[in-house]
């Protein structure tokens, strides 16, 4: 065997036993070569070969670091406190008693008549009138309703993204979307074949004039924007904001996807940016978060003049709504189900933002009270990835790098997204303080 190799299977087997550790700083190359009695060159080799095999990563300007062992049979996340991991990374808020109140709901779709009805196929896109009625009555919001009309239905929020997005862009177009945007439209745009366009943000989200420039300089054939509660950085837009990209979609000519998922969690945000530019605008939301992932609804609001396009998406797709989902969807708006578990989440996600405020106030943390996620710039000399691999090793905390949400090589900030929503409020705090206390102790 090659000498680079023996040795790189040393420094493996170190990882593995735990004489290093996620997150510790290997020694420059030059001092490990005089260290092991090898050529530079030979150190250069082990690095490299520990870099292919997934244990280190190398930061320009800062040195190189332990990332992570291999996969080994068991828990797919090391656990140093003895404790089952604690997953922060997905985000499936859950309110007390709510499977309680959904089950009334259920109980009516026992009966055989109207179980044979709801699981017979597939649902249109279209749905049906009252489902129409339901969703427009869910997704209204001061100032804004949609025409039942104008609703599509996915079978959740990530479908009706895949069927909008391939309705208005091409393969081998250009997809405007934030610099740092929810990672699923990454991974919709790559099996599409889109191209993403990562556009500058500020304090309110997009930035109008770094969309017209970057429109200007290539032409886009749509936007993809989240201005309420921006995932991960839980922004959003003003009504000022919204209205002048409204104006900009116009004179530019350029449709957009806005999508609401997580804006229900603010009672008083702005019209969305469809109740601006409603010919413009494809809006996208979902069931999912106000009840549970497992048994949901995606809705898609077009404009007249798209609708035939993304119907057709929906259906080539195959990402129209189940029968049995939209039968319980249009039950669950219609018997206050909606609101009710609306309302307790709007409270829960106030509960656990006082958390992120007890552990991570002293810190560089974006959030809002209403948001289930905080964005966490982390302290000097912590990396993105160096901290979410030391987070599971050593705290039994599942993060999400920054790296996740970037847009374009290069542009990966030294951040985490935490989620709240997933584990009890307990658990959450718990782990919260892990996290602090592992920041605080340095990489």
């Amino acid at each position: 065997m090659d000498e680079y190799r023996r040795i790189a299977d040393r420094v493996e087997a170190a990882v593995r036993d735990g004489r290093l550790r996620p997150g510790d700083r290997l020694p420059p190359q030059r001092v490990f070569a005089r260290r092991h009695r090898i050529a530079n060159s030979t150190a250069i080799r082990v690095y490299g070969e520990l870099a292919r095999r997934g244990l280190v990563v190398g930061e320009v300007g800062r040195g190189t670091f332990v990332r992570a062992a291999p996969p080994l049979p068991g828990p797919a996340l090391a656990e140093a406190t003895g404790a089952a991991p604690v997953d922060l990374q997905l985000n499936y808020p859950v309110a007390e008693g709510q499977s309680e109140l959904m089950a009334r709901a259920l109980a009516a779709l026992a009966r055989p008549d109207v179980l044979a009805e709801a699981v017979s196929g597939p649902a249109a896109a279209t749905g049906t009138p009252e489902a129409r009625a339901a969703a427009a009555s869910v997704l209204a919001r001061p100032g804004w309703a949609p025409d039942p009309e104008s609703v599509l239905f996915a079978g959740n929020s990530r479908q009706a993204i895949a069927a909008a997005l391939s309705a208005l862009v091409p393969p081998g177009g250009r997809l405007g979307v934030e610099a740092l945007t929810y990672p699923l439209v990454k991974a919709v745009a790559d099996r599409l074949g889109i191209r993403l366009v990562p556009l500058a943000l500020d304090a309110e989200g997009v930035r109008p004039e770094a969309l017209a420039a970057t429109h200007r300089a290539t032409p886009l054939a749509a936007v993809y924007l989240q201005p309420t509660l921006h995932n991960p950085l839980s922004a959003t837009a003003g009504e000022g904001r919204r209205a002048e990209l409204a104006e900009l979609l116009r004179r530019l000519d350029l449709p957009a996807v806005e999508d609401t998922t997580w804006a229900f969690l603010v009672p008083d945000a702005p019209a969305p940016l469809a109740a601006f530019a409603p010919e413009r605008v494809l809006l996208v939301d979902s069931l999912s978060k106000r009840l549970a992932p497992g048994l949901t609804v995606g809705y898609l609001v077009v404009p007249a003049r798209l609708r035939a396009a993304a119907g057709d998406a929906l259906r080539s797709g195959a990402w129209t709504a189940g029968g049995l989902a939209l039968a319980a969807a249009t039950r669950w708006a219609g018997d206050g189900t909606v609101a009710e578990a609306v309302a307790a989440k709007r409270a829960d996600a106030a509960a656990r933002h006082a958390l992120v405020l007890r552990h991570l106030g002293g810190h560089a943390v974006r959030t809002s009270p209403h948001a289930y996620y905080c964005w966490w710039e982390l302290p000097a000399p912590w990396r993105a990835e160096t901290f979410a691999a030391a987070a599971a090793e050593r705290a039994g905390v599942a993060v999400t790098p920054g790296s996740a949400f970037a847009v374009g090589p290069g542009t990966a900030p030294d951040a985490i997204r935490v989620g709240l929503a997933s584990p009890p409020r307990a658990v959450l705090d718990g782990a919260l303080g892990r996290l602090a206390a592992l920041a605080g102790g340095g990489a």
